[in-house]
Order: structure tokens, then C-alpha cells, then sequence
């Protein structure tokens, strides 16, 4: 049984990644738990002399309060019609963000962690919310990103982007074999380079690797030349429907570009085509 943790804040785009996430697995038999972080301030600092008074009124202010909210969540999901064969876990927390997300997967044996994510505003604009990409970079787990506007559709066209310039093990590469079995699409394995390149010694055998790997899937391999990625992905995301991007965290060249880099106008996968991010 799929252990997965979803952490929650109440807000329309954490239901979104839970609605997401309960259609995904909707013939699968899963643990989720739904995780609320009340995070730590500055405003409620435990110190021994006041330690009871102040866990009294965290008690009171935060943890009652979630405890409330998560409630009505679970009678949200009991009300619709995504509950399948799921069984559903309370967790509320008072910690800072990522100790608390490291620990429950730590505990819970988590198998994949399914976050909603709202790009930022403002002039310095990023494509994911700063939870999202804490958890992406400094939590090592396979982590399902839904963004705001991506509408659950069962995947038949997914891309995976590398430059071929790391080995991806078995182990790295099960979480999306898991995935593949569960809604057999086709993998679209997408090599962008800004000029016109011939892969080296090390890239022709990892790329020979994957596509062994990937013998009992429909898969195919796609070269692109162009000096933007971003833009290519977009390219790539559009005429091909692609309905799901799978990523390598280590692999740093296209991880950070394709996730990190300031949002432009004419980059809509962000907003709308889910991520899933690999660890070792």
C-alpha cells in the first residue's frame, strides 16, 4: 500500500493537489495523510520558564483550530466522490515547514509527498511557491507538484527532459515506473541543447540505458536545439499534450532551469502541467 503525504493549508490551491492526487491514484489502495504545519514564529517561542502557559495558548490558537479545519477536510473528501479505496490520516503540527515535512516522512515511510503550489506576484515572479520548492530541494522524496490551474486528466503523454549527463538508477527511476504502471502513457524522453550537439561517450550510454529501461513502455526520443529551454519545454508541452513532466533533481542543468527560472509571459506549463521531481 502507497504511503502519501499531502501538506495542506486550507486554501483552494491545497485542495486542488488533494482532488489531483485522488483521482491519480483512484484504483490504488492508499494511506494519504493530510498534513497541517502550523510554523514556528518568533511570536511563540517556547522558553522554560513559561513553557506550559505557552503551550497553552499554541494549543488553543493553532492546534485546535487545524484539528478543526482538518476535520471538515476529510468530511469535504467523504462528501465527493474521490474517496476510493483510501484511508485517511489527520496530521497537525506545530514546527518550522521542512523539519516537520522531513520528519512525517521519515515516520509515515512516505512514498510520495503531493503538493499544491501558487506561483509568487509581484515584479521577482517564480514559477512555483516558495513551500513547493523547499520541499523539492531540500526534502528527499518523489514529489508530486500540482500546480494551480492543472486539471486532473489521466496521463497519456508525459515528457522527461535530460541532457543524458547522469546515470539514473533503477532505484531513482521506480517511482515513475510505479507511475507507468498505473496509467500506462507513453514517455516522451526530451534532449534540448542550446546549439547543435552530439552527445559525448557518457551521454550515448546513458541515454542507450534509459531506453532499455524503458523497453516495455511506449517511449520515443526527441532532440531540440534552442538557445531558450524554457521556451522549448513550452514548445515541446503544446504540440505534443503533455499531460505530465518528470524531472531528476540532481540533474542541475535542466532541474533548475525548467523550475527555477524567472516566469515570462509565454510560459504557461508552470501553471498548468503537474511535475514530478525524482530523488535518490
Amino acid at each position: 500500500m502507497k504511503n502519501i503525504l499531502i501538506p495542506t493549508d486550507f486554501s483552494s490551491n491545497s485542495w486542488n493537489a488533494i482532488e489531483y492526487a485522488l483521482n491519480f491514484f483512484e484504483g490504488k489502495s492508499c494511506n494519504f495523510y493530510l498534513l497541517h504545519v502550523n510554523t514556528v514564529t518568533s511570536g511563540y517561542v517556547v522558553e522554560d520558564a513559561g513553557y506550559a502557559l505557552t503551550k497553552d495558548i499554541i494549543d488553543d490558537t493553532l492546534i485546535k483550530p487545524s484539528k478543526i479545519q482538518l476535520n471538515n477536510l476529510l468530511k469535504r473528501i467523504s462528501d465527493s466522490s474521490l474517496k476510493g479505496n483510501h484511508r485517511f490520516f489527520k496530521i497537525t503540527d506545530y514546527n518550522f515547514f521542512i523539519e516537520s515535512i522531513r520528519k512525517h516522512v521519515e515516520e509515515k515511510k512516505i512514498d510520495l509527498i503531493v503538493i499544491g503550489t501558487k506561483g509568487a506576484t509581484g515584479l521577482k515572479k517564480l514559477i512555483i511557491g516558495s513551500n513547493a520548492a523547499s520541499v523539492i530541494t531540500r526534502v528527499h522524496c518523489t514529489t508530486l507538484v500540482v500546480p494551480e490551474n492543472a486539471k486532473f486528466v489521466k496521463p497519456k503523454e508525459i515528457a522527461f527532459p535530460t541532457d543524458f549527463s547522469a546515470f539514473y538508477s533503477s532505484e531513482l527511476l521506480r517511482p515513475f515506473q510505479d507511475i507507468l504502471e498505473l496509467v500506462n502513457a507513453s514517455i516522451r524522453l526530451l534532449h534540448i541543447n542550446k546549439r547543435d550537439y552530439v552527445l559525448n561517450a557518457d551521454q550515448k550510454k546513458n541515454k542507450d540505458y534509459l531506453d532499455d529501461y524503458f523497453n516495455h513502455y511506449k517511449h520515443s526520443f526527441h532532440f531540440l536545439t534552442n538557445k531558450d529551454i524554457e521556451a522549448a519545454i513550452q514548445c515541446f508541452v503544446e504540440s505534443r499534450d503533455i499531460d505530465l513532466i518528470v524531472m531528476v533533481a540532481k540533474n542541475l542543468n535542466y532541474f533548475q532551469r525548467i523550475l527555477f527560472h524567472p516566469l515570462v509571459e509565454e510560459i504557461t506549463y508552470h501553471t498548468d502541467i503537474p511535475f514530478l521531481v525524482l530523488h535518490e
